[in-house]
């Protein structure tokens, strides 16, 4: 159990069991089921607890960011959870990449590619978009990334969000942001610290399904957020908020785009109907239209989905900014 606590213990629906792991603890056995918008899992190995919940730290503010520079190459609280109920909610999205984007600080004012509730479309290169990128193993090129993630605004500058269930070891794996078409118009930076809650790295809990990564900075010394800017994160926000929702599908080479009003599955899991998000697009950030913060990542009840045209996220609220300080506080030691 982790740091949402239950009277009864939640009931799973689950799928085909992709990965068993038995610790030489007799305490532990922890098993991770797989939904369709995420991949096997490129590592093995261990995640950072989180501090107490008991109290929700402040949000992090807006930052304030330099122009990117293209590089060429290359909860509510509850105290026990009803059964879920699903609402309805509705995405969108348009193409056209520019290429030349100039990624700022995001705000709350809608891009031209918000239009009609629940189509799916390739992203525009548009700022915000440059804050999204894909995770790799070993080299940038086609076909070798397996999870989204997005620049999260720090102090530090290094700090990025995605999904748990998506990297557990940080050894080989590096961030693209705004990456299209085999080439990383941003830079690269690689991925040196895995941040979860004792809920997810202990039991796998859904309600917890989010990672905080820290990043190097790249080999001019730049920090990823000084070059594309980043998100602020939004918690205990309504569930019936109108986002935008990115991710990398595993089988393309650019970022999908969707936007769309999200519903309450459960007492900490949002919904989200955008048609077309498989694997690989586990993490890609849910940016409020409203706020411009980010307020969910692909992940969560079934690892994001046992459908291509439902997503799911956790819930962001104290858990996850109590861990958002945590990483926030490891990144500037």
């Amino acid at each position: 159990m982790g740091q949402h606590r239950r009277r009864t213990p939640r009931r799973r629906r689950f799928l085909a069991p992709t990965l068993v792991t038995t610790a030489l603890s007799v305490l532990t056995v922890a098993v991770v089921v797989v939904g369709t918008h995420s991949l096997t899992p490129r590592a093995t190995a261990v995640a950072s607890p989180a501090t107490s919940a008991a109290v929700a730290p402040p949000v992090p503010g807006t930052p304030s960011v330099p122009a990117a520079v293209p590089v060429t190459g290359t909860e509510p609280s509850v105290s026990s959870e009803p059964d879920p109920v699903t609402e309805s909610p509705t995405p969108t999205a348009t193409a056209t990449p520019s290429p030349t984007p100039t990624p700022t600080p995001t705000t709350a004012a809608p891009t031209p590619a918000d239009g009609p509730l629940g189509t799916t479309a390739t992203a525009p290169a548009t700022p915000e978009a440059a804050t999204v990128g894909a995770l790799f193993t070993g080299t940038v090129r086609p076909g070798n990334h397996f999870c989204t993630a997005s620049v999260l605004h720090s102090t530090t500058g290094n700090l990025l969000l995605t999904a748990a269930h998506c990297i557990d070891d940080p050894s080989g794996v590096t961030f693209a942001p705004g990456y299209r078409d085999g080439k990383a118009p941003y830079g690269t930076w690689r991925v040196t610290a895995v941040h979860t809650t004792t809920g997810w790295s202990h039991g796998g809990d859904q309600d917890e399904d989010f990672a905080v990564l820290e990043t190097a900075a790249d080999d001019s010394g730049r920090r990823v957020e000084d070059v594309v800017g980043g998100n602020t994160l939004g918690t205990d926000e309504p569930f019936g908020t109108t986002v935008r929702l990115y991710g990398y599908p595993a089988g393309g080479e650019q970022p999908l785009l969707c936007t769309n009003t999200t519903g309450r599955q459960s007492a900490y899991q949002r919904v989200v109907d955008c048609p077309d998000y498989p694997g690989g697009t586990s993490g890609g950030p849910w940016i409020s239209t409203a706020t411009g913060h980010v307020v969910g990542a692909i992940g969560g009840y079934q690892q994001g989905g046992d459908t291509d045209d439902t997503s799911y996220s956790a819930y962001f609220d104290h858990t996850i900014a109590a861990l958002y300080q945590e990483a926030a506080a490891a990144a500037a030691s």
